[in-house]
């Protein structure tokens, strides 16, 4: 049987891992086309969307008003963002272009809960330092002593799905929960104590960061709101880098502020993560600096790296294009 392929999509920033999830499904979307690229999208590498219909982009490519611009030269309409994330793209840009965004608002919840909760367990317990200890048959514990979350107090900032999923984890450790949301969650407001910022700051034993960036929400952990944190937390981004000031930071973790921090994600990763810089220096000097401390644990914003987040990624991306086809709005566009 020929199909008439009614969307032709270039894919930026391509990795294995999306190939095989987007791949494993394309049949069941037969009007869809996907070229894959292992350039990322920004205004110079626009000109290759040139006879496509649509792009497929990420959390770290720039979709900035001159790459919209340069995609609306070539009549491109669509772009598929592949996250939940948007803070990167000039939505008013697109609007004014007669670009549609599309973005996976939700696609695994419990897959960045979990590793939240991983960086913290890791953060806590020092198990990055253990394991290189014991892999040089070093079985010294000195250093390596952590504290019990069992009956501590977990402050989650953002309780939509991921935030709720992060609770749950939680109570399952015998944490008692405070958490601060501009928008209570009614599934929440039952089991968890909703406080002020300041007022989380001041009682949590253990702070989980599970907002967007906006321009309210960026740098909302600086100095002023470490200074109001309890000695000894851990603190755990697994959503946007720039809602802590890294410079900050660093001198709250200079202060002896933390037992420990993990981090997913952090300012101007875009220049570090997916790729391999093992046999150079990093572009960016502030993280190189996380790095050297030893309560701070940091992985490679893979917090929807889970065979289900993929799979749910390539689901909805590839029913987001097929919607466009058909001239659907839903809840997925934001522009």
């Amino acid at each position: 049987m020929v199909y008439n392929i009614s969307m032709r999509v270039l894919f930026y920033a391509a990795k294995s891992f999306d190939r095989d999830s987007f791949d494993a499904i394309s049949d069941q979307y037969p009007d869809i086309e996907i070229d894959y690229t292992n350039s990322e999208l920004e205004p110079r590498s626009a000109k290759m969307a040139e006879g496509y219909d649509a792009v497929c982009a990420f959390v770290s490519a720039n979709v900035g008003a001159k790459t919209l611009s340069a995609l609306a030269k070539l009549g491109v309409k669509i772009v598929l963002m592949r996250c939940a994330g948007y803070d990167n793209v000039d939505t008013k840009k697109a609007k004014e272009l007669g670009i549609t965004i599309k973005i996976v608002p939700h696609y695994s919840p419990e897959a960045v809960a979990e590793l939240a909760m991983g960086l913290a367990l890791a953060a806590n317990r020092r198990l990055c330092k253990s394991y290189n200890r014991v892999r040089d048959n070093n079985f010294n514990i000195d250093g390596l002593c952590g504290v019990n979350l069992s009956r501590k107090t977990a402050g989650i900032i953002g309780t939509g799905k991921i935030g709720t999923a992060m609770c749950c984890i939680c109570m399952g450790f015998g944490m008692r929960i405070i958490a601060y949301d501009t928008h209570k969650n009614p599934l929440l407001e039952k089991l968890v104590e909703y406080v002020s910022l300041d007022e989380l700051y001041k009682r949590s034993d253990l702070i989980s960061l599970h907002c967007p960036l906006t321009e309210e929400t960026r740098h909302m952990i600086d100095i002023e709101a470490i200074k109001k944190m309890r000695d000894g937390v851990i603190l755990v981004n697994t959503s946007r880098g720039a809602l802590i000031n890294t410079t900050d930071l660093i001198k709250g973790i200079k202060m002896g502020k933390f037992h420990g921090v993990g981090l997913d994600v952090y300012e101007e990763e875009a220049d570090d993560i997916y790729y391999d810089h093992s046999n150079s220096i990093l572009p960016n000097p502030a993280t190189s600096r996380l790095l050297d401390y030893p309560n701070v644990v940091m992985t490679s914003h893979q917090g929807f790296y889970t065979k289900e987040a993929l799979y749910a990624i390539a689901e909805t991306t590839l029913q987001n294009a097929t919607d466009a086809i058909n001239g659907l709005r839903n809840e997925n566009d934001v522009a």
